[in-house]
């Protein structure tokens, strides 16, 4: 039986194969499988010594300080912690944040979490691009906004946003800036010294490292205080408390390390792949790209398919991995929020479907999915024909 095509990488990727090399030597008696808290004997300061070399290397892959990285159990947790832990351990200053309508739930609904704390959250409506722009969150700046809370890459659409301008605005007006860039890891260049990036996500699991790990980049200063959310035993300097995954963390370390080294190659190759993908159905009529490509990353491309529902066709795609939008909302029967949020027709964003690919994507993937789109669109609009 043919394995199916895996074009869901947007959702999850698959553990590279010398991650999880890495992993397996953190988990048994024969390997460093101690709590890096243990500092009483040998076992445990390995795994330290471990934990402690994946924090350089994520920290390496963002130009940050090893003691910026605080571990988490993912970027939503590393959300939840850079909004309401900011919020609350700065509320004295203001209590405004400044946010956007398409960024993960994790955000959005972190951001309405805090509304109802008495926080008060002003949402950005971006362009077709999916964009926010540096003047739009200029004219939503106020004397009280301590907090702006933007995506570096959006998880259905690919678009990237200008941090850096955007880090300029914030700090105008005194604020931080903090960053989801679960989607961005390993595919775009997120030097936080060099945009000006005050907080900023990590995921291990969407950059071919394990799910269930990741950070929040805390900048180094004075003046940014973040409260912790979980508390017991201080641990990650009082931010984040909880015995660390040593085989999790050390995974993740790997995986930043080799996104380090391969990242531009493995996205020109993938930018290759998706051309030839848009090549391949170039003459299907009917077919709408959601993505602005120019200011996108190449992994991620939503179409749009005039004529057919979404579901349907994602039902004809059997041998195709994919999705209608973010795996976090795939639940809904409603049109992606994302693709209402930058203006899509409510008929063609619930016609519309996510297709991302990654590093083991093919070039013979990428043939079977264009011939299965094809066969599927012309079975679904010939049973659709009056």
């Amino acid at each position: 039986m043919t394995s199916p095509v895996y074009l869901d990488y947007a959702a999850t990727t698959p553990v590279d194969p010398r991650v999880a090399d890495v992993m397996s030597r953190h988990l048994t008696l024969d390997g460093t499988f101690a709590n890096p808290a243990s500092r009483s004997h040998m076992p445990g300061w390995l795994a330290e010594q471990a934990v402690e070399s994946a924090r350089r290397q994520v920290a390496d892959l963002i130009n940050a300080d090893p003691r910026e990285i605080v571990w988490t159990s993912g970027a939503t947790e590393a959300d939840n912690l850079a909004i309401l832990g900011y919020l609350r351990g700065n509320r004295e200053r203001g209590r405004h944040m400044v946010t956007s309508i398409i960024e993960h739930k994790a955000v959005i609904d972190t951001a309405e979490a805090a509304e109802k704390e008495g926080f008060e959250v002003s949402w950005l409506t971006p362009g077709a691009d999916g964009r926010i722009t540096p003047q739009q969150l200029a004219d939503a700046m106020r004397p009280d906004t301590v907090l702006v809370s933007l995506m570096a890459v959006n998880n259905e659409l690919g678009s990237i946003h200008d941090l850096a301008a955007l880090s300029q605005v914030a700090h105008e007006h005194g604020a931080v800036l903090h960053v989801d860039a679960a989607q961005g890891s390993g595919r775009i260049s997120l030097d936080v010294e060099a945009l000006g990036i005050d907080l900023m996500s990590l995921s291990g699991h969407k950059v071919y490292g394990p799910k269930g790990i990741g950070a929040l980049y805390v900048k180094r200063s004075p003046d940014l205080r973040i409260e912790a959310l979980i508390h017991g035993g201080g641990h990650e300097r009082g931010m984040r408390s909880g015995t660390l995954p040593t085989h999790q963390i050390a995974g993740m370390g790997e995986a930043f390390a080799l996104a380090a080294q391969h990242g531009e190659e493995d996205q020109a190759r993938i930018t290759a792949l998706r051309d030839q993908l848009l090549s391949t159905i170039a003459d299907i009529d009917g077919v709408c790209c959601n993505t602005d490509i120019q200011v996108s990353v190449p992994n991620i491309l939503n179409l749009g398919f005039d004529g057919v529902d979404g579901e349907s066709l994602l039902m004809a795609l059997r041998d195709i991995a994919l999705s209608t939008g973010s795996a976090c909302n795939s639940a809904s029967v409603e049109p992606s929020y994302v693709l209402k949020g930058i203006g899509v027709p409510r008929r063609l964003a619930l016609s519309s479907l996510r297709l991302s690919l990654g590093r083991f994507t093919t070039q013979d993937d990428i043939e079977r999915a264009g011939q299965a789109l094809r066969h599927a669109l012309t079975g679904l609009r010939e049973r659709a024909a009056p």
